[in-house]
């Protein structure tokens, strides 16, 4: 589904992105982990055809990302960026529908309509239609976004979801719920890749764990053979402890020790 070969994106005289090549295949979740400034969101801008490369190129469905029209991307892959605030009010459902705008020229038809009901249901926001979008907690917005990026792709089976550190500043029950859907989108058989920073929800959501350090893959595979303790030192710089779950086929990471003093009171 996606291809990523020899992926590279220089600032300067620094790669911010170094060298990347992996494959993600349909119905899968990628996890992508490394700490600030590892590379994590400028290689999905790569993704998203929203920078060029220096080098290398990313294909989707067998098809250079640089070969689609802006439509026939648009209808391809979705992406929810990290930060999504709006000086304008909309209501919620007015805002879901702005996923469907690349696929009608004036007015939503009857089947846009029917894929915004569906789509509310779908991510739990039905209540929400006639609220203003400003109105809502942090999590709540998250969920609308994520119902209007499903609703753009979901007409095409075989699109890709791309989610920029999609659990960031939530509690954790919003968490849980935006990780649940991502994780349904990739069963029903889309793409997905998710930058993450919470290591156990990786494990926990993910088909494929990709970790980086400074724009280069640290380890590439699946949870159970990418989380060990040498992985996440090397990506993080961080002892951590493993922990057995019955629950899950992967260990559950914790700290192994309290913070440094200099970062004590911070």
């Amino acid at each position: 589904m996606i291809k990523v070969r020899n992926l590279t994106f220089k600032a300067g005289k620094r790669n911010l992105v170094d060298n990347l090549s992996f494959d993600v295949k349909k119905g899968e979740l990628l996890a992508v982990l490394g700490a600030n400034g590892a590379g994590k969101t400028t290689l999905m801008k790569l993704l998203c055809r929203d920078i060029k490369p220096d080098q290398g190129e990313v294909f989707i469905n067998d098809k250079a990302i640089t070969a689609y029209s802006l439509t026939d991307l648009a209808k391809t892959r979705a992406v929810l960026q990290q930060h999504n605030t709006l000086s304008v009010s909309f209501l919620v459902e007015e805002l879901v529908m702005m996923g469907r705008y690349v696929h009608f020229d004036q007015q939503p038809g009857l089947h846009d309509h029917e894929v915004l009901k569906q789509v509310m249901i779908e991510t739990g926001i039905t209540h929400l239609a006639g609220r203003d979008y400003n109105t809502l907690s942090g999590g709540e917005q998250q969920r609308v976004q994520l119902a209007r990026v499903i609703a753009q792709i979901y007409d095409n089976p075989n699109a890709c979801l791309f989610l920029d550190e999609p659990t960031n500043g939530l509690d954790l029950q919003y968490q849980q719920q935006i990780m649940v859907l991502a994780r349904s989108m990739a069963d029903r058989g889309y793409t997905v890749i998710c930058i993450l920073h919470d290591i156990n929800f990786a494990s926990r959501f993910a088909d494929q764990i990709i970790m980086l350090k400074n724009g280069k893959k640290v380890a590439d595979g699946t949870p159970l053979s990418v989380i060990n303790t040498g992985n996440i030192e090397l990506t993080f710089n961080i002892k951590v402890k493993l922990m057995a779950s019955e629950d899950y086929d992967c260990p559950l990471v914790f700290p192994a020790a309290a913070a440094s003093p200099h970062m004590q009171g911070m």
